[in-house]
């Protein structure tokens, strides 16, 4: 059983915890707090949010849920509505791309604000940290296609915040990555890249602060966190696949590493991403984002930059630790009775290790990125528009 502390704090599953989730609607009415799950409509055709659906139900006392849904048409607006219709607390279901939103962002270009991002999970993160602090001081954040959410999901992430008493701002989920189906290791992109290239980076550039920090998640890429208001109005939300990594930095950059914590989820499965034929599919551009994410860091964090010496001594650490990481994985599936496809792990680390060099050199051509500005710098030009986005998000049912 692991118990092992670091610089974050991390909160152990050990296997004797019973429903929290009579513990968690007595510290809900304690502290307001909305749960926020960014999706698109297709996710209600699946059947993970039914799952996720029956035990939020259980939160009597939460104060808000809104979903930050990307649809293509009012009926399927009106249908995620009636989804969630018999919940016992209120549903904001937020457009996020209704033709209202749009016009409402857009007309802020008036200010120099660029508040139309790119569609996807950060555009709807940003939307949804917007509606949800209305009117709640925690927001926890969780996907809508997790296969495996149970009472346990929404009670650990959640009641490290609204425990005042231990001054934690930012709670991040790890947990193990199985298949439901084969029980085999999911998590490629973590265990097969970002552990790899973090690991590599310690050894070119030595382990300064950000880095040192990066290597204490557990499980860096995941997709389920939950923060204090006062944090979520300050981030900067990235808008491609480096948003983790992204939000990773702007924590470190707002909170000292004493109010993070960390929290065994236990099993996690959701949908699987295959990796992709090129750099522009799948894993690889996924993995190729989260470099470009990880080097800003250490850019912004520690003013590191890669020279064309050290960028060809990362390809052969990488690949070096990478095919460590193989074996490693390997025995951890063998003593536990897990399938494991060594060759297709190793193919895995070759097409990783084949991005490297020109994600890097794409990276400090351009090494800026779009990211949308804390909703705080948003309020100071426009102190209505959280309320405004909220109408704008749910206008365009209501008038048809």
């Amino acid at each position: 059983m692991d118990f092992q502390q670091g610089l974050i704090t991390t909160i152990h599953e050990y296997g004797v915890t019973n429903d929290l989730i009579k513990e968690l609607n007595i510290y809900l009415k304690k502290r307001s707090t909305s749960i926020l799950i960014p999706c698109l409509y297709e996710e209600f055709e699946r059947p993970a949010l039914k799952d996720i659906k029956d035990v939020l139900k259980n939160l009597t006392s939460l104060n808000e849920l809104v979903i930050a849904l990307s649809a293509k048409t009012i009926e399927q607006v009106k249908a995620a509505k009636s989804f969630f219709e018999s919940m016992p607390f209120p549903v904001h279901v937020q457009w996020t791309n209704s033709p209202s939103v749009i016009n409402l962002l857009k007309n802020q270009e008036k200010n120099g604000l660029d508040l139309l991002g790119t569609p996807g999970k950060g555009w709807a993160v940003w939307q949804g940290i917007g509606v949800a602090t209305r009117k709640s001081e925690v927001v926890a954040l969780f996907d809508a296609d997790i296969r495996t959410f149970s009472p346990l999901y929404p009670s650990r992430m959640i009641l490290p915040l609204l425990d005042e008493s231990y001054g934690i701002s930012y709670v991040k989920a790890f947990y193990s990555r199985l298949s439901l189906e084969t029980n085999q290791l999911q998590g490629r992109a973590t265990r097969l890249f970002v552990g790899p290239l973090l690991a590599s980076l310690e050894q070119l550039v030595g382990n300064g602060p950000f880095l040192q920090y990066l290597q204490s998640f557990r499980y860096p890429l995941a997709g389920e966190f939950a923060f204090t208001k006062d944090l979520a109005m300050n981030l900067r939300i990235p808008c491609d696949w480096g948003l983790e990594i992204g939000l990773l930095s702007e924590v470190y950059r707002n909170v000292r590493t004493s109010k993070i914590a960390q929290v065994d989820l236990g099993l996690f499965d959701h949908k699987h991403k295959n990796i992709g034929n090129s750099s522009r599919e799948g894993l690889q551009r996924m993995c190729t984002e989260i470099l470009s994410s990880v080097l800003r860091g250490l850019m912004e964090h520690q003013a590191e930059t890669l020279t064309s010496t050290q960028l060809a001594t990362l390809e052969v650490l990488y690949k070096r630790v990478g095919e460590d990481r193989v074996k490693q994985f390997g025995l951890d599936s063998a003593v536990n009775q897990l399938p494991y496809d060594r060759h297709e792990e190793e193919l895995s680390v070759q097409k990783f290790a084949k991005l490297l060099r020109p994600a890097t050199e794409n990276y400090l051509a351009f090494p800026t990125t779009q990211q949308l500005p804390s909703w705080s710098r948003v309020l100071s030009c426009e102190n209505k528009l959280q309320e405004d986005l909220a109408s704008a998000g749910s206008k365009d049912i209501r008038t048809n």
